[in-house]
């Protein structure tokens, strides 16, 4: 029996699963990480920390159940996306990595905007969070480091290349730079151009279930493994989560109710929608693409309120259940700005409609409500793209409140499915893309649904309310923004 080790590359940690052959997972590892943040609004990473804890974790697992390392087949690659590790001629980062949550190029994604087809061609708005507009900042305030640039690589892919010795990435992850011809498949150069780029800097690509290079020897022997396993093409951290809950089919898909909010939709064609700042990338599967609509506060909105009132989540999601249905209040989310639909860096978040009835429940429901109006704007905007959405898993520690859940789900008219006890994270979508690179069974035998516990489906006596509250929710947004400019 061949073994299987998903490596997911976050922004707080690396975790590693390792599963047999069966798909049961044997063991995990997790090891921190921390981010640096030099200046307001900037947000970075040492190459060289991802790698410590990468090492960390093998070392980890290697240490519990050396006879399945010794018998590894392959390993598969998650992580951050956008992020931009920039390497000199020997391939030794020129400065730290600048990550998906930095802002400081909010000027030059103006300046590129005009000066290619990245909406056509690379199917998503140019933003911030995006890698293109992070070397076009860099051309203009550290032009030695810009003109050092060997190789640009995606934090996941550096790990690859600190365990493969090759520069390669996958389709998925690739998307998430603006250089990727999305519905090509394929670098662009007039998108290279735009940022003063050649595919020479570039990494080679493969689909994500295709093999992207082959473990070290000496890393091998460090970890017992008998034969050098492959390392699998992989994905972007959201595209390895669809394969990991086996959403790669048409009209499937996932919500994901984390810190950041996530609704994905696989599809069988390049559906963009730049015009309410969806995004369109390639799925990390051949011959497929996938629609998000992405809000930037979701679990961290009541975060955001728990810190400040002094209250755990759980306790305000309790408060919350019990506030009455009728508060009358409308928040707005928006408390890092907002990308789906409206595309937008300035923190807007507000309360409207407060009395002195209010309490500390009703604010939380208006929040979480607030938060599943937030995915009723993705779920209108993926839906403007073709895709008909079936009923979507529902994932991230959000996902613990029924209340929460079934709140969203009136709200969308979306059905949610609750997944079976089992670990369904990017590092388990990475570990499926191993079994397929590695040869060992296809596609469509590996990446299969996930057993499914339960379904929240939509209640009809709910939706007419938070209907009216939807529409007063859209109402607010373009008020606040006129008030306050």
């Amino acid at each position: 029996m061949g073994y299987y080790i998903g490596i997911d590359l976050g922004t707080s940690g690396v975790k590693a699963l390792l599963m047999d052959a069966a798909q049961n997972p044997i063991a995990e590892a997790t090891a921190p990480l921390t981010v640096q943040r030099p200046k307001p609004g900037w947000s970075e990473q040492g190459p060289g920390d991802w790698i410590a804890a990468a090492v960390a974790v093998m070392d980890d697992i290697a240490a519990r159940h050396p006879d399945c390392l010794a018998a590894l087949r392959g390993i598969g690659l998650s992580g951050q996306m956008h992020g931009a590790t920039i390497l000199g001629r020997d391939d030794i980062p020129l400065r730290p990595a600048i990550l998906w949550n930095d802002g400081r190029s909010v000027d030059a994604c103006r300046v590129l905007d005009d000066r290619a087809d990245f909406r056509g061609i690379g199917g998503n708005l140019v933003m911030p969070g995006f890698t293109a507009p992070k070397i076009e900042w860099l051309r203009g305030h550290e032009p030695d480091v810009f003109d050092r640039i060997s190789k640009i690589l995606l934090p996941k892919d550096y790990l690859r290349l600190t365990l493969t010795g090759d520069h390669i990435s996958d389709m998925s992850d690739s998307a998430g730079t603006l250089w990727l011809d999305v519905g090509g498949r394929d670098w662009s150069p007039d998108l290279l151009a735009a940022t003063g780029l050649t595919r020479a800097q570039m990494p080679d690509l493969v689909e994500g279930t295709a093999p992207g290079g082959v473990l070290r020897s000496d890393l091998a022997a460090r970890w017992g493994i008998k034969r050098a396993p492959v390392v699998a093409g992989g994905g972007g951290d959201n595209a390895a989560s669809a394969v990991a809950v086996g959403a790669v089919e048409p009209g499937t898909g996932f919500l994901s109710l984390g810190t950041s909010g996530v609704l994905f939709a696989s599809g069988a064609a390049f559906a963009p929608n730049t015009d309410h700042a969806a995004h369109a990338f390639c799925h990390a599967v051949p011959d497929t693409w996938h629609q998000m609509g992405v809000i930037l506060a979701a679990t961290d909105a009541l975060n955001w309120l728990s810190a400040i009132s002094r209250t755990g989540p759980a306790e305000l999601a309790g408060l919350a259940a019990n506030a009455p249905a009728d508060h009358g209040v409308i928040a707005l989310p928006y408390l890092s700005g907002e990308r789906t639909p409206h595309n937008t860096a300035a923190p807007q978040g507000a309360f409207a409609g407060l009395g002195q009835s209010t309490d500390l429940g009703v604010l939380a429901r208006a929040m979480m409500e607030a938060v599943g109006f937030a995915f009723a704007d993705c779920t209108r905007v993926l839906q403007a793209t073709g895709n008909s959405l079936g009923p979507v898993v529902a994932l991230g520690g959000g996902a613990q409140s029924h209340f929460w859940l079934q709140t969203i789900a009136s709200i969308t008219g979306l059905t949610l499915q609750i997944p079976d006890k089992g670990a369904f994270g990017a590092a388990f979508g990475a570990a499926r893309l191993a079994i397929v690179a590695a040869g060992d069974s296809s596609v469509t035998e590996t990446i299969t649904p996930i057993p499914i516990a339960r379904e929240i489906a939509p209640q009809s006596a709910e939706q007419e309310r938070l209907g009216a509250a939807y529409a007063r929710f859209q109402a607010t947004y373009p008020a606040l923004t006129a008030a306050l400019t």
